[in-house]
C-alpha cells in the first residue's frame, strides 16, 4: 500500500510502499476513505510530543470501512463504516482503566503515535476504539470528528454548566463545538487570532454570539472558556476573561510555556483544567449526538500523497475548518 511516513522529526514525510499491516487478535483491517490532519500531527513531527514509534505513519481521525475482522471481534461485521481515534489502546487492568479512566491508562497506545495511523491506503485497529460512523455524514466530513470533535466534546463536557463560554483558537475542534453547544443554548464566544477577520466572520456564520481576536475581552463575562489553541499565554487572558468560579480547560495535547500571572486572576475559585485523550464512553456519546446535531463540517480535501502540503497549510493558518487526506 502507499502510506505518508515520517522516518524522523523535524523531517517531511516520505512516500512509501510498505505491506499492508496484518491483523491480531481483537483487531480489525480498515480500508481508509480519509484520514482528517490534526494539529497534533504538527507536534509530533516538529518533535514537541517526543517518543513516537520510528518510523510512523501519522494519522489518527481515521474513517473507512472494515474489510477484515481478527478473532474475538464481535461487535462489528465486515463493511461497516468505522472511525479510529487518538486512543487506540488501554490495558484495561490499572488503576485508572477500573474506574473508566481509560484515558489516563499508564499502559495506552495512541493512533499515529505510539501505533501506526492512518497516512495511508489501510490501517488497522482495537476492536474497543473504534466507533460506528453516523450515517448523516459523509466520510470525508467525518474524519474530524475523531479528533476534533472528540476531544472538544470531552473539554465541553467539562463545561456544559455553563451560559456563555469563551473558544480560544478557532478551528477543526471549536467550529464543531461552536455548533454543538449554539444547539444546546449557550451562548458562544469566538477568539481568532487577532485580525483574523475571515475566522471570525466565519465563527459568527456558525452561530458565535461574538467573535473577536484573542488579546481582546468579550461582551460579557464568560462562564468557562475552552483553550484550542496550543499557545500557554492564553492561559491567563481566558482567566481574565471568565467571571468568578469560571473554569478554563486546556484542551491540546501540547502547549507552549505558560507565563507567570498574580494570583488575583484566579482568584474567586476559577479553576485551570487539562483534557487528556478519551475514553469509550466519550466516544459512543459524541456519535449519538453528531447524528442529532447535523454538524457542518468545513473540509478541505488533500491527496494522500499531498501530506506535507497539508500539513503546512495548517501550521501557517490557510485552513479554515478542517484538512482531510483522501487516499
Amino acid at each position: 500500500m502507499k502510506a505518508m511516513v515520517l522516518k524522523k522529526q523535524k523531517a517531511p514525510l516520505e512516500v512509501m510502499d510498505v505491506e499492508i499491516p496484518k491483523i491480531h487478535k481483537g483487531q480489525v483491517l480498515i480500508k481508509v476513505e480519509a484520514c482528517g490532519v490534526c494539529r497534533t500531527d504538527l507536534h509530533i513531527m516538529d518533535g514537541e510530543l517526543t517518543e513516537p514509534k520510528l518510523p510512523l505513519i501519522p494519522g489518527h481521525e481515521i474513517v473507512g470501512k472494515i474489510i477484515e475482522l481478527g478473532q474475538e471481534v464481535k461487535d462489528f461485521n465486515i463493511g461497516d463504516r468505522v472511525g479510529v481515534p487518538w486512543l487506540g489502546y488501554t490495558c484495561g487492568r490499572c488503576k485508572y482503566c477500573q474506574k473508566g479512566l481509560e484515558n489516563l491508562c499508564d499502559k495506552a497506545k495512541f493512533t499515529g503515535y505510539t501505533l501506526n495511523g492512518g497516512y495511508a491506503e489501510f490501517c488497522i485497529a482495537n476492536k474497543d476504539y473504534i466507533f460506528k460512523i453516523p450515517d448523516n455524514y459523509k466520510s470525508h466530513e467525518a474524519a474530524p470528528l475523531l479528533c476534533a470533535g472528540l476531544i472538544g466534546f470531552r473539554s465541553y463536557n467539562m463545561v456544559r454548566y455553563a451560559k456563555r463560554i469563551g473558544l480560544y483558537g478557532f478551528g477543526a475542534a471549536a467550529h464543531i463545538i461552536c455548533q454543538i453547544a449554539c444547539f444546546e443554548g449557550k451562548e458562544v464566544f469566538a477568539f481568532t487570532r487577532d485580525g483574523d477577520k475571515e475566522k471570525q466572520k466565519f465563527a459568527k456564520s456558525l452561530g458565535a454570539l461574538w467573535a473577536g481576536g484573542s488579546s481582546d475581552f468579550p461582551s460579557k463575562p464568560l462562564d468557562a472558556a475552552i483553550i484550542f489553541a496550543p499557545v500557554g499565554s492564553l492561559v491567563p487572558q481566558a482567566l481574565k476573561a471568565v467571571d468568578k468560579a469560571g473554569k478554563v480547560i486546556c484542551a491540546g495535547i501540547y502547549m507552549s510555556d505558560i507565563p507567570k500571572f498574580p494570583y488575583e486572576i484566579i482568584w474567586h475559585e476559577k479553576q485551570i483544567k487539562s483534557v487528556a485523550n478519551l475514553t469509550k464512553e466519550d466516544g459512543h456519546r459524541f456519535m449519538e449526538i453528531a447524528a442529532k446535531v447535523n454538524i457542518k463540517l468545513h473540509v478541505n480535501p488533500y491527496p494522500l500523497l499531498e501530506a506535507n502540503r497539508a500539513l503546512n497549510d495548517l501550521k501557517s493558518g490557510k485552513i479554515k475548518g478542517a484538512a482531510v487526506l483522501i487516499p
